[in-house]
Order: C-alpha cells, then structure tokens, then sequence
C-alpha cells in the first residue's frame, strides 16, 4: 500500500448537488426549492422547535423538580446485596463497580450503605457513609464498617 493508492470508501464522498444548471438536472429553474414562500427565500425559514406561532412544546409543559447543583449522589447498596458475598470479603466504592453490585451514577461522592435487608456474612465494608441500621448490622455480624473520607 502507498500513499497514493489511499481513497475513501465507496459511496463515502458524494458529488455536491449543482443547482440551478438547467432542467435536464432535476435541479433547474427553481434549484429543488419549490415555488415562492418562505423556505424559497434566501435566508428563509424558521429557527428550529418553532411551531408556527402556537405557543411552544417547551413552554406548554409545565417545569418540575428541582436540581442542587451542590448536591452528591452516592452509589447506594443494600445489606441483603452485600448477604450474597464470600465470608471475610473486603468492600469498597472499587469491589462494588467491579462486581456491579449497583448502578454507577454521575458526579458520584463515594458509597453509601443503607440497613435494607439482613447479613450474616462477616465482612469488611468501607464507604463514605453509613445508615446507623446498616452499621450496626455490620458489626452485630462481625465485620467492621470503616467510614472513609
């Protein structure tokens, strides 16, 4: 192969439609653009999402929620998830993604572990947070729960 051999694919790079060149092209007189009217003109046409002049989708649906830009989203487990992992097990925000034990979420602060569920299983847990159920469930089965900054 040379440099010179290299060419796009085929079908790759159309020809440039040439407007206006006559009526054997399909594209004379009126260049593909109709007979008069708004989109005939140059520059012509609406901005896109108007609708005519009837009050916008945008604008009819009525806004909800409220978003904390300062807010932090933490990946949430469950006990009866972490019930399901070998004795003596180590579990961080890593062994979590990992295992996808749970859904990752976006401008994620760390884990968060909440009391849903039983264990039984002795495990070593570390996370940013703690439910007060979920931390004494840890350490009634044996493990630990390391709160990690």
């Amino acid at each position: 192969m040379r440099i010179d051999t290299i060419s796009p694919a085929e079908g790759a790079r159309t020809p440039a439609k040439r407007l206006g060149r006559g009526i054997g092209s399909g594209l004379g007189k009126t260049s593909g653009k109709g007979h008069k009217g708004q989109w005939a003109r140059s520059g012509g046409g609406v901005r896109p999402g108007f609708e005519g002049g009837q009050m916008p989708l945008a604008r009819r649906v009525p806004k909800r929620g409220f978003h904390n830009k300062w807010g932090k989203d933490y990946v949430i487990v469950n006990l009866k998830t972490l019930n399901t992992l070998p004795e003596g097990t180590t579990v961080d925000y890593g062994y979590i993604v990992e295992n996808r034990l749970a859904k990752e979420v976006k401008n994620n602060a760390g884990l968060k572990v909440l009391g849903g569920g039983e264990l039984a299983v002795k495990l070593t847990v570390r996370a940013k947070k703690f439910s007060a159920t979920a931390k004494e469930a840890i350490e009634k089965a044996g493990g630990t729960a390391e709160v990690i900054e």
